[in-house]
C-alpha cells in the first residue's frame, strides 16, 4: 500500500482507522452478510447506524435535546437556499461578507429575502476578516461563515446576535476545536473535510426555528420534513452516514474535540513558524485571523508555486495547489492529517526552499 498524504481541501484525507475499519465491514456489516452500501435504510441494523452517529455527533458537541441533527443531501451549498426558506419571518437577514462562499450564500439569498451586508472585507480581496464588532444585527437571521478555505482564515469568535438566530456555515472547520452550540441557531457543514466522504451535509438546528417555512417551499427543502422523520423522510445518504459515524466514534476514542483542538493548534503552527521564519514563504493573513484547517502560501514567484507542488505530488504530498481564485499554495491539514504528514510537509519545504533560492 503506498498511501499519500492528501493536503486538498476536500473532498479530505480520512482517517487510517476509519478506512480499515470501513474495509473490514465493506461485505458483512456486524455479521449482517451485507455492506451498509446495500442494505435497507429502513432495517434495524441501518437504524443503529444512524442513530449511534448521531449520538456520537452530539457527544462530541454537547449538543442539548434543543437541538435537532439532520442528515442531509445537497452538501453545504443547498443550504444557502434552505436557510432562507425556513427562518424568513421579516424578510430580510445580515451577513458576515468573509468570502468566496459567503459571496454565493447572500446570492442564494437575494432570491428570497432582503440581504443586508453588515461588513466584509472584498475590498481587500478578503485577505483578512470582517470586523463586527458594535453592529446592531437586524431582521430573521445572521449569517456567517466560520472558515474560509480559499483565503486561509478562521473566525476565532462568533457574534453576539442575542436574540436573533446565528446561522454558520461550518463546512471546513467543524469539529476542529471546542465550540458553544447554544450560540447558534443552525450550524451546517459539508462532510468532505472534517466528517467524512462527499454528498452528506450535517445540519445541528435549534428546534424552534423548525416549522416555520412559507407553505410553498418544496418537501426536501423544509426541514421540519427531515426532523420529522428522523433524516429518513427519502432514502438518505446511507454509506456517507456511517462513514461520518465511524469518524465520530474515532474522534471519541481520541479523546474528542478537545484532543483535537491541541493537535490542530500544534500542526499549524509547524507550518506558519516556517513561514515566518522563512524569506521565501509568505503569508500576508493577520495571525489573528489565520486559519488551523487551511493554510495558504507562496513562494516568491507563480512558476516556483507550480513547481513546489509538482516537485511535492513526487513525495506523496499531494493537492498543495491554492485555489484557482487566488493561486498560490495551500496544505488543508483537517482533523484526519496525522501530524507526520505534516512533519513531512515543512521538511519538504525547508528543502525546496535551500534547493530554489
Amino acid at each position: 500500500m503506498n498511501r499519500v498524504y492528501n493536503f486538498s481541501s476536500g473532498p479530505a484525507q480520512l482517517p487510517l482507522d476509519v478506512l480499515a475499519k470501513a474495509q473490514a465491514e465493506m461485505l458483512d456489516y456486524k455479521g449482517t452478510g451485507m455492506s451498509v452500501m446495500e442494505m435497507s435504510h429502513r432495517s434495524a441494523a441501518y437504524k443503529d447506524v444512524i442513530e449511534t452517529a448521531e449520538k456520537n455527533l452530539r457527544a462530541l458537541y454537547n449538543i442539548s435535546d434543543e437541538y435537532a441533527v439532520l442528515f442531509l443531501q445537497g452538501g453545504a451549498s443547498l443550504q444557502f437556499s434552505m436557510v432562507p426558506m425556513n427562518l424568513k419571518k421579516t424578510g430580510s437577514a445580515d451577513f458576515i461578507d468573509s468570502g468566496y462562499w459567503s459571496q454565493k450564500a447572500i446570492k442564494e439569498a437575494k432570491k428570497y429575502l432582503n440581504v443586508r451586508t453588515v461588513c466584509s472585507t472584498k475590498e481587500e480581496n478578503f485577505n483578512s476578516l470582517p470586523n463586527f464588532d458594535g453592529i446592531n444585527f437586524e431582521g430573521d437571521y445572521v449569517y456567517m461563515t466560520s472558515n474560509n478555505t480559499i483565503y486561509g482564515t478562521e473566525f476565532k469568535r462568533y457574534p453576539k446576535t442575542g436574540n436573533i438566530p446565528l446561522v454558520a456555515d461550518m463546512s471546513s472547520d467543524i469539529l476542529s476545536r471546542k465550540i458553544d452550540v447554544n450560540d447558534f441557531g443552525i450550524i451546517f457543514a459539508g462532510a468532505q473535510k472534517n466528517i467524512g466522504p462527499s454528498g452528506l451535509c450535517v445540519v445541528i438546528i435549534r428546534k424552534d426555528l423548525i416549522g416555520n417555512a412559507a407553505e410553498t417551499t418544496p418537501i426536501m427543502l423544509d426541514y421540519k420534513t427531515h426532523s420529522e422523520n428522523g433524516s429518513m423522510y427519502n432514502t438518505p445518504p446511507t454509506y456517507g452516514i456511517y462513514v461520518a459515524g465511524l469518524v465520530f466514534e474515532w474522534m471519541l476514542a481520541q479523546g474528542g474535540v478537545e484532543a483535537f483542538e491541541k493537535i490542530n493548534a500544534e500542526k499549524a503552527a509547524m507550518v506558519y513558524d516556517l513561514i515566518d521564519n522563512s524569506s521565501f514563504y509568505s503569508n500576508t493573513i493577520p495571525a489573528d485571523d489565520r486559519s488551523l484547517m487551511n493554510v495558504v502560501f507562496k513562494t516568491p514567484s507563480e512558476d516556483l508555486d507550480k513547481k513546489f507542488a509538482k516537485d511535492a505530488a513526487a513525495k506523496g504530498l499531494i493537492s498543495l495547489g491554492g485555489h484557482r481564485a487566488v493561486g498560490g499554495l495551500r496544505a488543508s491539514i483537517y482533523n484526519a492529517m496525522p501530524i507526520v504528514g505534516v512533519k513531512a510537509l515543512v521538511e519538504f519545504m525547508k528543502d525546496f526552499e535551500l534547493a530554489n533560492k
